[in-house]
Formats: structure tokens, C-alpha cells, sequence
């Protein structure tokens, strides 16, 4: 029997996409909950409805339930979902940093649940699937970030950056990455033949970088770009490898660390992947090219922001969490 799992936020960006695969698992039955007068639709939906509220999570009988919602109101509806007996997969970025400190200094706001920020798992499974299978919160990581980590975490691990050299990480995304609240800067005229930066130093993304990859904040630069599409997120990391050798060693070291993860595709050495390889799918593509001369490496990270920068990753601890094989409904 299918197991229900609720969804808030569903008209978002995030959101809709959840809707889109969860409603093509084959375990899971989506319920669509509603926490706000909104008189929009979803398209193509075909999940029922019902009040976000205690009463409806469990006499709907609620295994889990995603939170596609602003941070703040994450903060919100976590504690009385988790009391209602549900799990919780929370997409913003409400219990990423760990504690209350961090999260004011990146975010710019109190924390009210201090005790669910620590108690709640980093959902990037690849790095933190035995956390993830037995908690009752999962935060689901930032598009920017999951990117990032998968791409910089095994060099650090392996001890093959030299850290003083720094690591310079150039990251551009579509729009959808904004959100679907209307604003000047994603506005058609704004962003189309267009390309910019923004949040040039204080991205709030770039302390779950540091916190998952075991750098620290002066080793790490970080700038965002705003890509005139609609999806997909590519990053170009530059470090300075401490090794002798050339790319088909840290390609075999990627192919290493990453072997068994079905999310994860390594290219051949020197072949850098695209965003179309990645869009509308649960894979991080990895590109890797080292010049053994001068000791400068490049790691290409692609990923789609809405799959696995977002819903596909959340569908992906969600199989953990309550059972299911880590792919299904993601293949």
C-alpha cells in the first residue's frame, strides 16, 4: 500500500516539481496541503487537497511531509508536523547551518527553533545517507551548495588542494532558482540577453559549503551568476592541486569516492559536462582537468537546481527515510 506524504508549497517552483515526481512514484501517495488562502493553481496536479492543519496530517495519515516554503514559515509548521506524528523534509533553508548563531549571521533573522535546528540532518546523501534514513527532520541542502560540495569535498578529503592557494568557485544558475514570487531582478526584461552577479561576498549558500566540505570561510570564494534560463545550475571550481600528475588521477579519485552513488556521473578526463546533460534530472555531472605543469585544476559541477538542487534530492531522502530504494521515482 502506498504511503501518504504531503506537500507544502506546491505552487512554487520547488514545490511543483515535487508534485511532478512524486505523483510518477510508485510507493507514495501525494496530498496537496494547503496553508494559505491562494487562489492559484497547479498545473497538471493531480493530488487531492486538504487544510494544512494537525487534524488533517493525521487523519490523513501523513508518513512525511515536504516543506517548499520561505524559511521562515518552515520554522513555523515543523514543530507541530513532527508532533503530529509525520516526518518532515524541509527545502528552504530554515535548519541548514546548525545553529542559531550561524543561521542569524547568513540569514539575517532569529531562529525560533533552536532545538530542531540541531537536532536536523544535512540531507546530501551521498555524504550523509546513514544520518538521513533514521531522522525525523532532514534539511534539504541549497542548489548552490550541493553542487559545490560534490565537487570539492572529495579533493579536500584526499588532502590534493593546496589551501593557501585558495578555491574560487564560479557558479551560475537559471532563474528558477529565485523562486517564483515575481520581482524586478527576474523580471523578462532584466534577464533576458542578459548575464550578472549578485550577492558578491555574503551568498547566503557559501557557509553550507564550508560547513560540508571542512573549509574555511577565508579558503573559499564564492560568486553567484543569474543565467537568462529557466533551469539549471553550473559551476566552475578552481583550486591548486599540491600533487604531480594529471587529470586521469583525479578523475580515478573522483570515480573512487564516488562509486555505487547512482546520482553521481564522473566524465572521462578532460571532458567537462553541460547543463543539458543534467536538466530535468537527479545527476551532478563531474568534469575534471588538472595541468601537471603548474599544478592549476578546474572541477566542472553541473546539476538541475529544481531536481537535484531541490525536489529530486528531497524525494531522494525521502526514499531513505521511509524505506524505499534510494532511486525510485528518480530513474
Amino acid at each position: 500500500m502506498a504511503q501518504r506524504v504531503g506537500i507544502v508549497g506546491f505552487r512554487g517552483y520547488s514545490g511543483a516539481e515535487l508534485v511532478k515526481i512524486l505523483e510518477g512514484h510508485p510507493g507514495v501517495e501525494p496530498v496537496l496541503l494547503e496553508h494559505r488562502q491562494d487562489v492559484g493553481e497547479v498545473r497538471f496536479a493531480r493530488s487531492r487537497r486538504v487544510a494544512c492543519t494537525p487534524e488533517s496530517v493525521r487523519s490523513e495519515g501523513l508518513a512525511l511531509v515536504f516543506l517548499a516554503t520561505p524559511a521562515e514559515v518552515s520554522m513555523d509548521l515543523a514543530p507541530w508536523l513532527l508532533e503530529a506524528g509525520a516526518k518532515v523534509v524541509d527545502l528552504s533553508g530554515a535548519f541548514r547551518l546548525r545553529t542559531a548563531e550561524r543561521h542569524l549571521q547568513w540569514y539575517k533573522e532569529v531562529h525560533t527553533q533552536t532545538a530542531l535546528l540541531a537536532e536536523a540532518a544535512y540531507g546530501l546523501p551521498e555524504f550523509y545517507r546513514d544520518c538521513v534514513r533514521p531522522a525525523r527532520l532532514v534539511a534539504n541542502p541549497g542548489c548552490y551548495p550541493t553542487a559545490a560540495n560534490l565537487a570539492i569535498r572529495p579533493l579536500v578529503d584526499a588532502g590534493v588542494i593546496d589551501r593557501q592557494a585558495g578555491i574560487v568557485c564560479d557558479a551560475k544558475s537559471g532563474v528558477s532558482g529565485a523562486g517564483r514570487k515575481p520581482s524586478l531582478k527576474t523580471s523578462f526584461c532584466e534577464v533576458a540577453e542578459n548575464f550578472s552577479a549578485y550577492s558578491l561576498l555574503n551568498h547566503r549558500h557559501v557557509p553550507e559549503v564550508l560547513l560540508n566540505s571542512g573549509l574555511e570561510e577565508s579558503e573559499f570564494s564564492f560568486t553567484a551568476h543569474l543565467l537568462p534560463l529557466d533551469r539549471g545550475i553550473l559551476e566552475t571550481v578552481y583550486f591548486r592541486s599540491t600533487r604531480p600528475g594529471g587529470s586521469l588521477e583525479l578523475v580515478e579519485l573522483y570515480r573512487k569516492r564516488y562509486e555505487g552513488e547512482p546520482f553521481v556521473r564522473v566524465y572521462d578526463p578532460d571532458q567537462m559536462p553541460d547543463l543539458r546533460a543534467v536538466q530535468r534530472t537527479n545527476y551532478c555531472d563531474i568534469g575534471v582537468k588538472l595541468d601537471a605543469a603548474t599544478g592549476r585544476g578546474i572541477v566542472v559541477s553541473a546539476i538541475d537546481n529544481l531536481v537535484k538542487g531541490a525536489a529530486g534530492q528531497a524525494v531522494q531522502n525521502m526514499n531513505l527515510m521511509l524505506g524505499f530504494a534510494e532511486t525510485e521515482g528518480l530513474l
